[in-house]
C-alpha cells in the first residue's frame, strides 16, 4: 500500500521513495529485469510473497509507469509483464545498491546463509 504523504511531498527524493520504497518493489524490479515475464513464474522467484501482496505491487508499480502489463486475449487468457522505459533505468540504480552491499555487508554465518533465498 502507498502512502500518499510520501508520494505528495515537496522532496523528491521522497517521492522517489515514496514510489518505489517498500521491500517488494525492488525486488519485483529486479526480478523481472530485462525480460518479459508472466505471474506464475514472478511467484516462483519471489520466495516469501503472497500472490495478493504480489498482485498488489504489480499494480502499483503499473500505476507508477516502472511496469506494464501485457494482456492476450487468448483462451486461457495470457497475461505477462515487463519493464518500461522509466524501470529500465531503474536496473542501474538496482546494481548500484547491490554493489553497495556487498562491499559493506557483514558476513553471513552459515544458519543465516539458510535464510537468504532472494535469487537473481
Amino acid at each position: 500500500m502507498k502512502d500518499e504523504r510520501f508520494c505528495n511531498s515537496n522532496c523528491p527524493f521522497t517521492r522517489a521513495i515514496g514510489t518505489i520504497g517498500n521491500k517488494w518493489k525492488p525486488i519485483i524490479i529486479n526480478v523481472i529485469g530485462t525480460r518479459t515475464i508472466r505471474f506464475g513464474q514472478l511467484d516462483a522467484i519471489v520466495p516469501h510473497i503472497s500472490r495478493k501482496v504480489l498482485t498488489e505491487q504489480l499494480k502499483e508499480l503499473e500505476e507508477d509507469g516502472l511496469l506494464e502489463r501485457l494482456a492476450y486475449k487468448e483462451l486461457p487468457p495470457r497475461v505477462e509483464y515487463k519493464l518500461s522505459e522509466k524501470g529500465l533505468a531503474f536496473l542501474p540504480i538496482l546494481e548500484s545498491i547491490k554493489e553497495w552491499n556487498c562491499k559493506y555487508e557483514v558476513a553471513l554465518t552459515p544458519k543465516e546463509t539458510d535464510r537468504v533465498t532472494y535469487a537473481e
